[in-house]
């Protein structure tokens, strides 16, 4: 062969191979964002906003521990695109009203093997961000048993040299409990979802997942710096996630925004889960509580029997009878069940969860608070021992539905990777709280419980992923660090871990933040003792920033009666919203939230700030046009801040309209409450 034909028989080749590669787009409706498919070297997908890249070319693929991998062999086979506009309603939640508007893009990939050679990636892009997920069908080589041992995902961000990112540590042994980090790209390792980040142009993105159901938590692992890789939590033996055929993973989601409000004011995560699959919930009821909680916290009363027992008869009794006063729906009692006294934590089999101390009759306190309009709610701390737990279950849901409780907080304290499980063989096996197991251990509980109309909070969770629309009797979870660490936390949490939360863990759906404590100084004031790094009218705030549909009166019964006029705040606000609006804010520094009342007109402000006093003006346009409003405003107190000072709070009333601005002049680590109740 001469040399001129060699070469363009080569350059045919090179030619050929290249045409062969695809490249798929879609916009998202609004235009701002465009992904990219491509399958040039490998199956890559690219994501933009306005032009400029936010995740750059990134890997997608899956490994197996007895099938070859979806690798660079695979190329794109056929594709399908469609678009929604659509509203649906939740039955409790942020607003009640959800547009789901999305344009979305179905791509199968092939490969020439014989085994394991198809899979298919859902694309769904809307105006808030992607997400994406695997769907795998039945075929040889991946059948009846199927055993996952990584996810090959990469989140490649753009300009991540001089990003700042929000991150708590991922498996590790304190869960989700962690004080948030502020740091460069430079710093992270292995970090939980949602990770949030603001890149070098301003853009910000966080990383989560949503509908995490049957398969392992993803954290995310830096590799490459910015290259961040998919690090699915494991199941004891190493295997990541054990499934069958016809399988598909949870949706990886990158919500993205100009602005840091614009992440709140997202919707992905609820949009990409499945309905409601619980029929009729009318029963699920949100509400504010008040409980025998704080009191353990502040060693007043202990969980164990003996003289400082907490959930006594008597004790759940004047509990309820200030309930039923100040208009809480339910009255929380921990320690009631045998099983506190000793060491607890390290051996959760000691809990029974039908029987109860003898100064603690159920069927008396529940029959009580009923007769007042005030249910008992239900606790039930595993300590992790989740088989003695589940083996009792049945019966402990079939004793709480008998006396009228409707909620149950479950509490799964142990350290990571400390879940004791007995397996079929009777041998004990540990497990992480966000690995495969208990991801499906959690929604046996909520799904058994559903049967009983009852709803769950649970505490030490899986972190959420929207399944409150599919499951809407989970109606809250912790996963971050609440209240009680500034109990007794070393350090308690700092001025602005609050002013994080939002932007972070709460991206994922509610919390049982637990707010609302009064007493600052249990343990002294200043800022070295474990206390609440806050002002009074910041725990006010709390109620409206950080979103629950059930909302706790934290502290003592005194501290309430000894300042009612803040506590009028507490007894007006509601936990279930027709609309929230997130007004202004920057993650780790503030954040202001308009909501206004399920099917009413008033609307609710909450502000609050993290070390730093700043003044933030606030337009009320949100407010309905032609309406005037009797704002009733709690405020930091001219000489407020947080250290000394903290219970400085001033009470006033204006008129307003929509119209108007408010001038929010918040103190260190301080906050502003407001009711606006319409007045014609």
């Amino acid at each position: 062969m001469r040399k001129k034909q060699y070469i363009m028989l080569i350059l045919g080749i090179f030619v050929a191979a290249n045409l062969s590669a695809q490249n798929l787009s879609i916009t998202s409706p609004d235009g701002h964002l465009k992904l990219t498919v491509a399958d040039k070297d490998k199956v890559t997908y690219q994501l933009s906003y306005n032009g400029n890249s936010v995740i750059e070319q990134s890997s997608l693929g899956l490994s197996f521990k007895s099938a070859p991998a979806f690798d660079e062999s695979f190329k794109i086979a056929s594709h399908k695109k469609n678009s929604q506009k659509s509203t649906w309603q939740q039955p409790w939640g942020e607003r009640k009203n959800v547009i789901d508007n999305h344009n979305e893009l179905l791509v199968t990939f092939s490969s020439n093997r014989k085994k394991a050679s198809k899979y298919q990636v859902r694309f769904r892009l809307f105006n808030d961000g992607l997400g994406f997920r695997y769907e795998v069908a039945k075929q040889k080589g991946l059948s009846d048993k199927i055993e996952i041992t990584s996810e090959d995902t990469q989140f490649n961000i753009a300009k991540a040299d001089g990003a700042t990112a929000w991150w708590i540590p991922a498996r590790g042994w304190n869960r989700y409990e962690y004080v948030y980090n502020t740091s460069s790209f430079n710093s992270i390792d292995r970090v939980h979802t949602p990770f949030t980040f603001k890149n070098s142009e301003g853009i910000h993105v966080s990383i989560h997942e949503a509908a995490l159901v049957n398969y392992a938590s993803m954290t995310l692992n830096q590799g490459r710096f910015g290259e961040l890789e998919a690090d699915l939590t494991p199941w004891s033996d190493g295997i990541k996630v054990k499934t069958s055929a016809n399988f598909k993973t949870p949706w990886r989601t990158v919500q993205v925004s100009k602005d840091a409000i614009g992440l709140l004011n997202s919707d992905l995560i609820l949009n990409l889960n499945e309905p409601n699959k619980l029929g009729d919930v009318s029963w699920v009821e949100p509400g504010k509580y008040v409980g025998i909680w704080w009191g353990m916290h502040i060693n007043e009363n202990t969980w164990g029997s003996g003289e400082k027992h907490g959930a006594t008869t008597k004790e759940t009794m004047r509990y309820m009878d200030f309930a039923a006063k100040y208009g809480f729906s339910g009255v929380l009692v921990e320690g009631w069940n045998i099983g506190w006294d000793g060491s607890w934590f390290h051996n959760g089999d000691v809990f029974s969860f039908t029987k109860s101390y003898d100064d603690f009759d159920l069927a008396k306190v529940s029959e009580y608070g009923l007769q007042k309009g005030v249910r008992l709610v239900g606790h039930h701390e595993t300590s992790g021992s989740v088989t003695n737990y589940r083996n009792q279950m049945q019966d402990a849901y079939d004793l709480y539905a008998k006396h009228g409780v409707a909620q149950i907080k479950t509490g799964y304290v142990a350290d990571g990777s400390d879940i004791k499980r007995i397996d079929d063989q009777g041998i004990t096996r540990y497990e992480w709280h966000d690995g495969q197991f208990m991801v499906n251990e959690y929604l046996h509980s909520i799904t058994e419980a559903a049967k009983r109309k009852i709803s769950i909070n649970t505490h030490e969770p899986v972190k959420a992923t929207g399944l409150r629309r599919t499951y809407p009797n989970w109606i809250a979870r912790e996963g971050a660090r609440g209240q009680e660490f500034n109990a007794w936390g070393t350090p308690p949490n700092p001025p602005e871990h609050t002013a994080i939360l939002p932007y972070t863990r709460l991206l994922g759906g509610p919390m049982d933040f637990t707010p609302g404590i009064f007493d600052m100084s249990f343990n002294g004031l200043g800022d070295k003792s474990n206390r609440p790094q806050t002002t009074l009218a910041k725990q006010l705030a709390l109620y409206v920033v950080l979103y629950s549909p059930i909302q706790m009166a934290a502290d003592l019964p005194r501290n309430y009666e000894a300042n009612m006029p803040a506590f009028q705040f507490i007894r007006d606000v509601p936990t279930d919203w027709q609309d929230s609006i997130a007004l202004a804010g920057e993650i780790g520094d503030y954040v202001v939230f308009a909501r206004q009342e399920r099917d009413g007109q008033d609307w609710y402000l909450g502000a609050l700030t993290d070390e730093n006093a700043r003044e933030v003006e606030v337009n009320l346009g949100f407010l309905a046009k032609g309406k005037t409003y009797q704002a009733q405003i709690y405020r930091d107190g001219d000489n407020a801040e947080w250290k000394n000072n903290p219970y400085d709070i001033a009470i006033e009333n204006k008129q307003v309209t929509s119209k108007d601005k408010l001038t929010l002049k918040l103190a260190t680590s301080g906050g502003t409450a407001i009711r606006f109740k319409a007045l014609d």
